[in-house]
């Protein structure tokens, strides 16, 4: 299976230590014309599926990368893109949005950061809670495009997506911050620890992180730093794409 030995590490394709620039363009659907490229679009609509399937949360529709589009048995340099870590529903992802489908009052009213956001499934969980305001962040453009084609499919007009690094620009104010498998890389655990306290001491942002219990998360000093809220048992297929991994926890950060 070509897509489990090249591409299958959370979003290894981040690189987030690097400067970029201090600007914060926020993209709606109605401006962000580059996320709807016809030709990327179209490639994407052709080498993924729609699926609510074999996650945690049925309630969501994704396109994603499965066993029955030709790129998860084809060669990984063959993709024409940068690497799609966002068309896979990474475990920590899933747990968080389970966990807000089920407690819509913890973003009811709320504004709400999804950092590191993919496919865009736990920010759409979180509009589907009632969130005010909602952004998704990921450097990756194409995943820009797959959050708006999967709030598409999910009945809601696309939400704000910016495509910068967040790491390195001035802090916003936020009522929430979830993540989820973000935790995957050292240097990016120690910098991202590191926003995550500013955020939380500067604004009284709450965090909400989930993870599948991954060992540059499990063997980090945050820990010290967690309240375990809930553990999800993974679905079967869920399991079986990510090494076996059998739970996936949501954590609240409380520094």
């Amino acid at each position: 299976m070509a897509f489990s030995l090249g591409w299958k590490a959370p979003r290894g394709c981040w690189n987030l230590l690097q400067p970029v620039s201090s600007g914060f363009p926020l993209f709606s659907w109605r401006t962000a014309g580059s996320y709807l490229d016809p030709k990327v679009k179209a490639f994407v609509e052709d080498n993924t599926e729609v699926t609510s399937s074999g996650s945690l949360t049925p309630e969501i529709q994704l396109r994603l990368l499965t066993p029955k589009c030709k790129f998860w048995w084809e060669r990984a340099d063959l993709w024409p893109y940068s690497d799609p870590y966002w068309a896979i529903y990474w475990p920590g992802g899933q747990a968080l949005s389970r966990y807000l489908l089920d407690n819509p009052d913890v973003v009811r009213g709320k504004s709400v950061l999804d950092f590191g956001s993919g496919c865009g499934a736990t920010a759409i969980a979180a509009k589907m809670g009632g969130a005010a305001k909602v952004l998704a962040n990921d450097i990756d453009p194409i995943a820009g495009m797959a959050v708006v084609l999967n709030c598409r499919l999910n009945g809601l007009n696309p939400f704000p997506i910016l495509t910068k690094n967040i790491l390195n620009m001035q802090q916003g104010k936020w009522d929430l911050i979830v993540l989820g498998d973000m935790f995957y890389d050292e240097d990016l655990a120690e910098s991202l620890h590191r926003w995550l306290e500013n955020c939380f001491w500067t604004y009284g942002t709450r965090v909400l992180i989930g993870d599948p219990g991954r060992p540059q998360f499990s063997g980090h000093r945050i820990q010290h730093q967690l309240h375990r809220l809930v553990e999800y048992i993974l679905p079967e297929p869920t399991q079986q794409e990510n090494n076996g991994l059998t739970t996936s926890t949501v954590w609240d950060f409380q520094p």
